[in-house]
């Protein structure tokens, strides 16, 4: 059951991945810093979900939890306005996709720590 979740998560979270991924590849050279570990953390997010699948330890679904808002905490940076990397929308939109991953993330958990 835990791999079926993991899939679903994934499967979720690569929606959030498809969407930003051609926007953060698209932000000037001269905020490469910032894009680069929000692409760098995006990418290793998916490892995370694999990890507590394969695991079965809640602390390894809390990791991916906190990988989660790491990436919330990047995608704040890129929308702030001093930098406007993001528009309201671009950040909106994958907040949406970050949130519905988040929910099946705390579900995945409240269901182990059972």
């Amino acid at each position: 059951m835990d791999n079926h979740k993991a899939l679903s998560i994934v499967e979720r979270y690569e929606g959030a991945l498809n969407y930003l991924y051609p926007i953060l590849l698209n932000i000037s050279h001269k905020h490469r810093v910032l894009r680069d570990e929000t692409l760098r953390t995006m990418l290793a997010q998916i490892g995370l979900f694999n990890d507590a699948a394969k695991s079965n330890q809640v602390s390894r679904l809390h990791l991916a939890d906190a990988g989660l808002a790491t990436i919330r905490g990047f995608l704040r940076l890129l929308a702030d306005p001093s930098r406007k990397l993001l528009s309201r929308r671009q950040y909106e939109v994958a907040s949406v996709h970050l949130a519905e991953t988040g929910a099946m993330l705390g579900g995945w958990i409240k269901a182990r720590e059972r």
